[in-house]
């Protein structure tokens, strides 16, 4: 590829989601139904492990057993047992422990006691790096931050804390406030395929007819390529039949989050990352309407945000925090 930065490779174990109806998980592995011809596949933590050796990216995933975290009952128990019994397989089959660096994945659904089992038991096997897994899939916002709260607080300070699956700006956000360090996600590209621009105040959807005649670059204070030369019309002409207003709808977002990801890390470098969060959350919500479970992070993460949260809302927000009983403010 070229590429002469660092490369991370997952696992293959997201797919027993995104194509649970093609898969069959056992202690073995997962066995897939081959979307092409039919054919069962297995992957198992060792031939996972095996293929990215030979890839040889500087941050490889341990294959975890991975659900919805919509879901209930004893089957996440089960994945995340079988998670920390994988990982002991990972470990036995990583050839390059010195070339590449393994990640455990957390997992227990939204389960504070399993997530606390499943950290504990990751910790114990001294890894370069941790992820947070199987969230972003569906479940309300104020359990996303929660969990994210808790593994942050128990996972080492001195080791990468990897939010899986994340995300959307204001998540990145949150979650740097409450301790993680990376992310990934397919959504800048995805939503620009949809004709959506990604812009300090949230999104800008190029498709509507009110862009049709509009003028301004998608974000006039934009550096990048195409904010300095195309319009959000001529762009507007273009996603709706050409997939050329999609590439430059990529670019844009692509470079939206890797200025917010400098800008982010300078803060906390510079040591004023709660300025830096006061303006992200402002230029996104103008009138202090900041939803309630951004305010009951960022209380969590001691960064005082009253002075862009609308009085009742940050007053509310105070009041559901001290209300959290003894257990859920140590799991926090």
């Amino acid at each position: 590829m070229n590429w002469p930065r660092a490369l991370l490779t997952d696992s293959g174990g997201f797919q027993m989601v995104s194509l649970l109806h093609l898969a069959d998980i056992t202690e073995k592995g997962v066995t897939f139904q081959s979307p092409v011809d039919g054919k069962p596949m297995l992957l198992t933590p060792e031939e996972s492990i095996q293929i990215q050796n030979k890839i040889g990216a500087d941050i490889i995933m341990a294959l975890d057993d991975v659900v919805k975290t919509t879901i209930t009952g004893p089957r996440i128990e089960e994945a995340m047992h079988r998670t920390l019994r994988w990982i002991d397989r990972c470990i036995a089959a990583h050839k390059r422990p010195h070339d590449q660096n393994l990640f455990g994945i957390v997992q227990g659904g939204l389960d504070p006691v399993l997530r606390d089992i499943c950290v504990r038991g990751l910790v114990d096997r001294n890894l370069p790096g941790y992820a947070i897994g199987g969230l972003a899939g569906g479940e309300d916002k104020d359990s996303f931050w929660r969990v994210v709260a808790q593994c942050t607080a128990t996972l080492p300070e001195d080791k990468p804390r990897y939010v899986m699956g994340v995300g959307y700006p204001l998540d990145i956000v949150v979650c740097s406030a409450l301790g993680a360090d990376m992310y990934d996600c397919v959504y800048p590209t995805r939503t620009a395929r949809f004709g959506t621009a990604i812009v300090p105040e949230g999104v800008l959807k190029l498709k509507h007819k009110a862009m049709a005649e509009d003028t301004r670059p998608i974000d006039p204070q934009c550096a990048c390529m195409v904010c300095k030369n195309y319009t959000r019309a001529y762009i507007h002409s273009l996603v709706t039949k050409d997939a050329m207003g999609s590439q430059l709808l990529s670019f844009h977002n692509l470079y939206y989050m890797m200025q917010l990801s400098r800008n982010l890390h300078s803060s906390i470098v510079q040591g004023k990352f709660p300025e830096f969060v006061c303006n992200f959350l402002q230029k996104m919500f103008p009138k202090g309407d900041i939803p309630e479970w951004v305010c009951n992070a960022m209380e969590v993460a001691e960064i005082d945000i009253s002075s862009c949260c609308a009085p009742f809302r940050y007053i509310q927000a105070t009041k559901v925090q001290s209300n959290l009983n003894e257990d859920e403010i140590q799991a926090v």
